[in-house]
């Protein structure tokens, strides 16, 4: 029997470990590294100003930041926002991806591309072409609906423009992913079903929408986590966060403090509040998204 040395059953062992190394490294680098520089950031006073000392404050910054009104209303917009998305991530992809799943061949390859081709223009582009639909006097919006309101500059219409823009944009990938989630589904329960008596609304009901609930935890998690910062860009582009802070969300407000008003340890505080918020509701949705995957199996 030929003995095996001891660095050898090692290495072995070691080599999976050895696959992940790069990525855990890239991960370390470029996002607990940051993350643990914005911890410490956020316990000092400082102005961006390399000439300027940073001066230690403690739990300062958040205690100010807690008291700070406008940050109190950008988490309300960040909420309204959120719900205000979930008709253009959750109820549209699921009823245009069921309208549409009788469509194949040719006729289906020209429909995912022409409703997934939002998703591909830039934001800024999208922002610029969708300023010049809105324009107050010349626009097509305006014109079509006879009226000279100007969208992107009006209080009560700001976050409605920021929304259905977004939500333009992120429509055709949520389609799609519901269609692959479709897709997935075992067609021998509605085979069962129709065997059964069962009309194709009650199959769509009672079996392929709640075998639909890991994708539509997924695209609830998606909302939720990346609506403000889908956002960004077009808040940038349309309406700096006016008009009077209408579409300034939680995480447009961190980086104003940080370049705005260069407050490094302010905007690293409301980083490290939104982390922790974001992470204890991505926690609760993948428990949940885990349970039911666990059930539906």
């Amino acid at each position: 029997m030929v003995r095996i040395p001891v660095f050898v059953r090692v290495l072995r062992g070691a080599q999976p470990y050895l696959y992940l190394t790069p990525a855990l490294v890239l991960l370390f680098v470029w996002t607990y590294r940051p993350l643990m520089q914005a911890a410490r950031l956020s316990t000092y006073s400082w102005n961006l100003l390399p000439t300027n000392a940073m001066q230690p404050v403690g739990a300062g910054n958040y205690r100010r930041l807690l008291e700070l009104p406008a940050f109190g209303d950008s988490i309300w917009r960040t909420v309204v926002l959120i719900f205000a998305l979930f008709p253009f991530s959750i109820v549209l992809p699921v009823v245009i991806a069921f309208a549409t799943r009788g469509v194949d061949g040719r006729a289906r390859m020209i429909y995912q591309s022409i409703i997934f081709a939002p998703f591909l223009i830039a934001p800024v582009a999208g922002a610029a072409v969708w300023q010049w639909l809105l324009d107050p006097s010349a626009g097509i919006v305006n014109r079509t609906l006879g009226s000279d309101r100007n969208w992107i500059q009006d209080t009560n219409t700001a976050q409605l423009v920021i929304i259905v823009i977004t939500g333009w944009h992120f429509l055709g990938f949520a389609v799609l992913v519901v269609s692959a989630g479709m897709a997935g589904v075992n067609g021998d329960y509605s085979d069962a079903a129709q065997m059964d008596g069962a009309t194709q609304w009650q199959i769509d009901r009672w079996i392929t929408l709640p075998l639909l609930s890991p994708t539509l935890v997924f695209l609830t998690l998606m909302t939720v986590l990346l609506s403000a910062q889908w956002t960004f860009p077009l808040i940038d582009t349309l309406t700096q966060g006016g008009p009077s802070q209408s579409t300034t969300n939680i995480y447009y407000l961190l980086w104003d403090y940080g370049f705005h008003s260069f407050d490094a340890g302010l905007s690293a505080a409301a980083g490290i509040v939104l982390f922790v918020g974001f992470g204890a509701v991505a926690g609760l949705l993948v428990w949940l998204s885990e349970r039911i995957t666990f059930h539906d199996n």
